[in-house]
Order: structure tokens, then C-alpha cells, then sequence
């Protein structure tokens, strides 16, 4: 067993993500630690790359430009959808997210930025796409 966080690391930690203005996005600090499975998508790919080689005990604050993180905001992912054309499913509301599924069966979930009468536009960008990011945490230990 390796002394440091491998990419297939199952590991306890405290994590906090929040935005360049350092407003929290999600924390677990302060309340039970999180553990999970480097490799398997429970954590953004991009912020597993920064426990890679951390030591158990330690703590570290990550700055993420967006093309670190989430990558930048792609305006062709923001499309204008007609109210009919929705899931039978969702009331569209401001800021509510959206799930829509493809012929082949993928889903794609989106954010409502904009509501009229007649249609919606929906943003399929990650919400943190185009956001530089503060990412921290304290590996607690490597199970």
C-alpha cells in the first residue's frame, strides 16, 4: 500500500470547493469527512489530479484557472428550447436544472438562464465552465 494518494487511492478526506471570490460552493469541512474512490467519477477528474501524491494528514489549497477546471464557457452550449419541446417531466423555473435525454438514450442536464412565455434558454456548460475555482483539502487517510 502506498504512502501517498494514487489514482485508484479509496480515501478519506475534507474537501471545500468555491469560486474566485472565495464564496463556498460545497465543504465538508466542519462536518463528517467525505471517502471515496479516486478513478470511478465521484470527484471532477481535474480536482482528483490534485490529490494525486498527497500524503495522509497533509493540506493543501489548489487555485484552478477555468482551463484547469471545468474548462471554459462554451456559448454553443447554451441553446434556445421551446416549451414544448421539454421533457414532459419539468416545470422550468430560473436557475432550476433541466434533464433531457437523447435518442440514444444519454442524458444531458441543463440550467435554465432564461424563461419567456413561449421558450427557454438552457445552458449545458458545467455550472463552474469558464469559473476559476478554489479547491482545499486534508487527505485524512488512504484506506
Amino acid at each position: 500500500m502506498s504512502d501517498t494518494v494514487q489514482p485508484d487511492s479509496y480515501i478519506a478526506l475534507h474537501y471545500r470547493v468555491a469560486n474566485s471570490d472565495d464564496v463556498e460552493l460545497v465543504s465538508t469541512f466542519g462536518t463528517g469527512p467525505a471517502t471515496m474512490q479516486l478513478g470511478t467519477g465521484e470527484l471532477a477528474p481535474p480536482l482528483e489530479q490534485c490529490l494525486i501524491g498527497i500524503t495522509p494528514g497533509e493540506r493543501h489549497v489548489f487555485l484552478l484557472e477555468p482551463h484547469q477546471a471545468f474548462g471554459a464557457h462554451n456559448p454553443q452550449l447554451v441553446q434556445r428550447v421551446s416549451i414544448g419541446d421539454l421533457p414532459p417531466s419539468s416545470t422550468p423555473d430560473l436557475h432550476s436544472m433541466i434533464e433531457f435525454s437523447s435518442p440514444a438514450g444519454d442524458k444531458f442536464t441543463g440550467m435554465v438562464r432564461e424563461l419567456d412565455s413561449d421558450t427557454v434558454l438552457v445552458d449545458f456548460n458545467h455550472p463552474l465552465a469558464g469559473k476559476s475555482i478554489r479547491f482545499e483539502v486534508e487527505v485524512l487517510g488512504i484506506m
